[in-house]
């Protein structure tokens, strides 16, 4: 099973590996990021470590390399730095450049699954979209219609956030595409508000806007890791009519997510699936960076468990939100961030039937 599952990278050379990453940074006339050919198509393979110092270069999205459109790729790294819809602490705009310097980490090859992503989808870097961090609504117009043209090309996004608004706009774009989506969303909160300090749009509520432009396959929807005090007797009553399955996180204590996640799939069917993750999903003692941080959440492996249940899945993109840098003086949640950066790059694997997970 794992040698049809996984490509088997263990069949590589270290010499022939090393040869590679030499000569593309020793000669003038090759790209920084080495690229290995396979079946005529080039692949983009980020820098082993071993040869070139993490510190160095452009700190792109795990060291690939970087491009100006989402064209012959498979799949792209794509950040959107604002935080203007946040109720709490702001500070998510510069979640997706602390991503990627983080992500230099990150290394080509998953000794757990045995997956090899970069060396059976072209992926790249292809930057931020260029928000207007005074105006929310001009914001998600610029998401909806930057997204429209990366989807045109075929192209999986993976998305950097930034506040969880974000998922309006992109959802905006992939419905015009797919249709009604399926939608894993990970997060301590539903994010189905209504109305918030008299506005519609902001990081409470976009699964609400989405249900009413009909832009998600309600019965194909799961929140997972809902938590915290809220506004009525019953936060989760609105997610419940629409048809969505709600699983609040009291019921993921002290178990392994894998049967859930058995299940999830089986509710997705083979239809277009959006994954979102909210880094506050975790429990803010692995990950203290975020804007509103709630107690007794996921660990690291239940994230872990999530991302990897998530393989066989018609993923047609993803997004990581919330990340806050500034309230996490260590590091230490952009280190959980290689559990969480894999709901980006884990669309990659997930996306033909593996999961590139850290």
């Amino acid at each position: 099973m794992q040698r049809r599952m996984f490509p088997r990278w263990n069949k590589l050379s270290l010499k022939s590996a090393a040869a590679a990453h030499f000569l593309s940074f020793s000669s003038p006339r090759k790209a920084l990021t080495p690229s290995r050919k396979c079946s005529g198509k080039r692949f983009n393979v980020p820098p082993s470590a071993e040869f070139v110092a993490r510190v160095s270069g452009i700190p792109t999205m795990a060291k690939l390399p970087f491009r100006e459109s989402a064209d012959g790729l498979d799949a792209a790294f794509v950040g959107v730095p604002i935080d203007t819809g946040t109720s709490n602490r702001p500070g998510a705009r510069f979640g997706p450049r602390q991503i990627r310097v983080e992500s230099a980490l990150l290394r080509s090859y998953n000794s757990g699954t045995r997956a090899a992503p970069y060396e059976s989808l072209v992926v790249a870097d292809i930057g931020d979209i260029n928000v207007n961090v005074y105006d929310l609504k001009d914001t998600c117009r610029r998401i909806k219609e930057a997204y429209r043209k990366i989807l045109s090309t075929g192209c999986i996004p993976l998305t950097m956030g930034g506040d969880h608004t974000i998922a309006y706009p992109i959802l905006q774009a992939v419905a015009e595409k797919y249709g009604p989506v399926g939608l894993v969303h990970v997060d301590a909160h539903a994010d189905t508000s209504d109305v918030v300090l008299g506005e519609k749009i902001g990081h409470g509520t976009p699964f609400r806007r989405c249900v009413e432009e009909g832009l998600l396959n309600c019965e194909r929807v799961v929140q997972i890791g809902l938590r915290g005090s809220g506004y009525s007797a019953d936060s989760y009553e609105w997610s419940r009519a629409q048809g969505f399955r709600v699983v609040q996180v009291e019921e993921c204590w002290f178990k392994s997510l894998a049967p859930l996640m058995s299940e999830v799939r089986a509710q997705m069917g083979s239809g277009p699936v959006y994954l979102s993750f909210d880094i506050d999903a975790l429990d803010p003692g692995f990950a203290p960076g975020t804007g509103t941080p709630e107690i007794a959440g996921l660990t690291p492996i239940q994230g872990v468990e999530i991302i990897r249940g998530c393989r066989g899945l018609n993923l047609v993109g993803c997004d990581l939100v919330e990340v806050s840098p500034p309230y996490d003086t260590t590091g230490l949640l952009l280190r959980s961030n290689r559990i969480t950066n894999c709901t980006s790059a884990g669309a990659l694997e997930c996306r033909i039937g593996s999961c590139f997970s850290w």
